[in-house]
């Protein structure tokens, strides 16, 4: 597994993808959403903790649901999009860690002290996020990957009980392209790295 991709992989995970804002009208079937699953689950967390959990909102009834959370444009978006993925986090992800991580006992670490569970489930649960965004790109599938909602009223509306919070929104599904502006600048090496 050790050899560099194609530069067609490349592109399409990288290089030429690109944010959607306007999406075909093309079912996206549970098939493929497990598949994405299956395959982003792959990716490494702390520990193995996988504190990530993901609410694939397609019905109407579940569009209606998340619309009121959703600010300026982005609720045009979602209402359009085959699927929008809340990207949650589990705030007690440390007790699967006896399963997940059973070389020893690493939920030590997160069960008495809030701050690092906090701080470990938001930062795992933004990797899984990225895994998930990767993965769609490279079953075929475009992203449309969103912060701006109010993160208090996705919660309330889907995760009431406060165990799971929100971290963020990804729209799936095939892009229109005649919805993609330009390709927006990104740093250079030299102004986003340093070699030490």
């Amino acid at each position: 597994m050790a050899h560099p991709l194609e530069s067609a992989a490349l592109d399409q995970l990288f290089l030429r993808a690109r944010s959607h804002n306007l999406w075909l009208d093309r079912e996206v079937p549970d098939t493929l959403l497990q598949q994405l699953y299956h395959a982003l689950r792959q990716g490494p967390t702390s520990n193995n903790c996988c504190p990530a959990r993901f609410v694939f909102v397609r019905s109407p009834e579940a569009k209606q649901k998340l619309l009121p959370a959703l600010k300026g444009h982005n609720g045009d978006k979602m209402l359009q999009a085959p699927v929008t993925v809340i990207v949650a986090w589990d705030s007690r992800f440390f007790e699967l860690l006896p399963e997940l991580f059973p070389i020893y006992d690493a939920g030590a670490a997160y069960r008495d002290d809030p701050q690092a569970a906090f701080t470990a489930a938001l930062r795992n649960s933004s990797l899984q996020g990225a895994y998930l965004i990767m993965a769609a790109r490279a079953l075929g599938l475009d992203c449309g990957p969103m912060s701006g909602f109010d993160n208090a009223r996705v919660d309330a509306a889907f995760f009431p009980d406060g165990r799971l919070r929100s971290n963020f929104l990804c729209c799936l599904g095939y892009g229109d392209d005649t919805g993609l502006r330009p390709a927006g600048p990104r740093l250079s090496f030299e102004q986003g790295c340093r070699i030490l």
